[in-house]
């Protein structure tokens, strides 16, 4: 008896051993697809997508028109001629408050040359009146859009993973690989003085 109960748990040890480095390996080959997508090293953490998120370069932006959650109305094609940082995002999404800091710094600082959109998945949102909520409570200015319906967000691929971000030229081409995750203050400089 006392030799079956040890050979039981010496098999269940084992099978939960290769069941951890199962799921351990497949982790790390997710976060490496999710890297090259977004044209990084591979790194500990992220989201997963799949492989056909998000519009290439090369394509034309979709236009679009949409409230602001100032009631103001916004037209992607009125801002032709500036270059365009067009993000997805939500309020329950970690990965979005944490990058929405370096944004406004972003936008503070290059709001002449650069116009800063985001656009909000409101169709997803628990509550919509946490959205002005949350951008008092943090005193975000760049623009946010709602998309109510979820129309703009499923045209851009961007509801797939969040944040999701597009980088428009001024001639309302993206010109560069969507961003799936967080961005930092030097990714959109860098990114921003890449593209005409």
């Amino acid at each position: 008896m006392y030799k079956q109960i040890l050979g039981i748990s010496l098999i269940l040890i084992l099978a939960g051993i290769i069941l951890v480095n199962f799921v351990q390996q497949n982790n790390e080959t997710q976060e490496d697809d999710l890297s090259e997508m977004n044209g990084d090293p591979p790194s500990q953490g992220g989201a997963i997508a799949p492989d056909s998120i998000g519009l290439d370069p090369g394509e034309d932006a979709p236009e679009f028109e949409l409230e602001t959650l100032n009631g103001d109305r916004i037209k992607l094609s009125d801002l032709e001629g500036k270059k365009v940082i067009l993000n997805f995002w939500a309020t329950w999404c970690g990965p979005c408050r944490d990058e929405m800091p370096e944004m406004q710094e972003f936008y503070d600082e290059h709001d002449d040359e650069v116009e800063m959109l985001a656009v909000n998945l409101t169709d997803t949102e628990t509550n919509e009146s946490d959205i002005p909520k949350f951008i008092d409570e943090f005193g975000f200015t760049y623009p946010i859009l709602l998309d109510e319906d979820g129309a703009v967000s499923d045209e851009y691929k961007g509801s797939i993973a969040v944040p999701t971000t597009y980088f428009i030229g001024t001639d309302g081409v993206i010109q560069a690989p969507p961003r799936i995750g967080p961005m930092t203050y030097e990714f959109m400089e860098e990114t921003i003085n890449s593209i005409n």
